[in-house]
């Protein structure tokens, strides 16, 4: 083997071993689900801090984030930051402490006492089926490093659909071992590395740049012609154009400054608040206070994670400006990490798209296995369990979801060959949008009224605003080789509405359906009830 190869193998071997093995030292005790789910609420919070910011900047940020900067020479992706502080403050005073004053375990435990079961299951359900699909999508990044390298060891060798499964499994399997047996101490812990690792890679993408494009920061300056003249806010607004067709032209668009004051805020209400895998690792520090403070310090957190990829992307155009290599945009970055960065580096960054992966993966994991657990398993079909069985359950439930998440994954990664072009961040946010208006539209009936939605109504709410994004923003999914338009009826005049406004729609829809049905009274007092009894955890 080359000697530079095996240095940088070293180096990921060495990675993969310490994360393992801090995964189940972490968690090697997990007497029940609670210590399982929620680590005994012991969390220090600023553990929690670092688990949050590696559970949102996941390989799609990692890889995809670069792909929109090199993609569009600007920071205008970097608005969407707007929403997600706005909507942590939202989260942190509204979501977290009636979380912790019901005391829940599945954050769908609160709809149960607030309406109902059929609220509840219908409301995990819709998490199970979307987090699976949303995160099977961000894993495919996990074939795009292992296509790379195959590029590198392999340049005469085609890449197949093959290449990249393999990938994926590689990635996955690690996660699911070390989340299954851990639990979300497991999860939490190994973040925490895997965040540090995240920031120091990127920190010196930039730094290696910058030194290796001749002239550094004035060659930079010149070729984008001046840095007062790169993108950071766009409206979409056309002044010129009727109110009609500029309302249009600006709802079409996935990155204004309206889609980062009202959309983003949307979304990320939806995927921090109402989102098991978000929520829980939360649920794990002392007290609402402490998780108020992480969440909100997280969200502050993004500003320069997310410019300090989108610059990743802007200088691999100025470097590779009249010679790209002839791969996908998801793949620029991880071409020039395997391509370009020194020995024992490499392997280290390698280490860090593999660590972006590896975190959102083994927090989505845990979360969908306590949700499953704990909104289905316990109250169906097995509502006599033991604190053993419940575990088996749940370590058994995390490696069911494993394996879907590479089916996904896989798909996904058949998309991307067909389409070099596609990439992924619309992907993996669209998902979530499709279904997540209506969470969150169902979960702020219950959190800003004391009186309203009923359990059987909720149902509909969050059916309507389901269908509400698909019609209304013209949604169109490829199946089976043809392709569904679930809005062809709508007129010509109506807008095809961007990713980053799905959640805003459907909540919109689901709340005010559900706001028009009143909560019978007996549900009413036996949620003032099981408050009362619970005390503030």
């Amino acid at each position: 083997m080359d000697t530079r190869l095996l240095i940088d193998t070293v180096v990921l071997l060495a990675y993969f071993f310490g994360i393992v093995a801090l995964g189940l030292w972490a968690g090697r005790r997990n007497p029940n689900l609670r210590e399982f789910a929620l680590g005994g609420r012991s969390i220090a919070w600023w553990a929690v801090l670092a688990s949050i910011i590696a559970a949102e900047t996941s390989a799609a940020t990692f890889l995809g984030a670069p792909a929109e900067g090199f993609k569009t020479r600007g920071y205008i992706y970097a608005q969407l930051v707007i929403g997600t502080i706005l909507a942590r403050v939202v989260i942190a005073y509204t979501f977290i402490e009636p979380y912790y004053a019901y005391r829940v375990q599945s954050i769908y435990e609160f709809l149960t006492v607030r309406f109902g079961t059929k609220t509840k299951n219908m409301a995990s359900g819709i998490f199970l089926v979307t987090r699976v699909l949303g995160m099977g999508a961000r894993l495919y990044l996990g074939g795009v490093i292992m296509v790379v390298i195959w590029r590198y060891l392999f340049p005469d060798r085609p890449v197949s659909l093959h290449t990249y499964f393999w990938g994926i499994v590689f990635v996955t399997l690690l996660t699911t071992l070390y989340t299954a047996v851990g639990g979300i101490k497991a999860v939490v812990w190994t973040d925490l590395i895997q965040a540090i690792l995240m920031m120091g890679s990127i920190g010196f993408a930039v730094w290696l740049l910058l030194n290796s494009i001749p002239g550094g920061l004035d060659t930079v300056r010149e070729r984008v012609g001046g840095f007062g003249n790169v993108p950071v806010f766009q409206s979409g607004w056309d002044s010129q154009k009727p109110f009609g067709q500029a309302l249009k032209g600006m709802l079409e668009q996935p990155y204004t400054l309206w889609a980062a004051f009202i959309g983003s805020t949307f979304l990320t209400m939806a995927t921090h608040g109402t989102d098991q895998d978000m929520v829980q690792r939360m649920l794990t520090a002392t007290d609402y206070q402490k998780s108020r403070m992480s969440l909100i310090l997280s969200g502050l957190a993004d500003i320069p994670i997310v410019m300090a990829f989108l610059t990743v992307g802007i200088l691999l155009w100025v470097y590779y400006q009249g010679n790209a290599p002839q791969v996908p945009d998801n793949e620029i970055f991880a071409h020039y990490i395997v391509h370009e960065m020194p020995i024992g580096m490499r392997g280290l960054i390698v280490a860090g798209v593999f660590a972006t992966m590896m975190g959102s993966t083994s927090a989505a994991l845990n979360a969908l296995a306590t949700s499953f657990t704990k909104d289905f398993y316990q109250p169906y079909i097995n509502p006599t369990a033991t604190d053993a069985q419940s575990i088996r359950a749940a370590r058994l439930a995390t490696a069911v979801f494993g394996v879907l998440m590479i089916l996904v994954a896989t798909i996904a990664a058949y998309l991307v060959l067909k389409d070099p072009k596609l990439t992924i961040i619309p992907i993996a946010l669209g998902i979530f949008g499709y279904t997540y208006g209506g969470l969150l539209g169902v979960f702020l009936v219950g959190m800003l009224t004391r009186t309203r939605g009923a359990d059987g109504t909720n149902i509909v709410a969050m059916i309507l605003g389901i269908i509400a994004v698909l019609v209304l923003c013209k949604i169109e999914l490829p199946l089976f080789g043809t392709t569904l338009k679930f809005g062809g009826f709508m007129p010509d005049w109506w807008p095809k509405i961007a990713f980053s406004w799905y959640v805003f729609v459907g909540c919109i829809v689901t709340f005010a359906f559900g706001v028009l049905f009143r909560t019978p009274q007996s549900r009413i007092d036996a949620a003032k009830a099981h408050v009362a009894n619970s005390g503030n955890v």
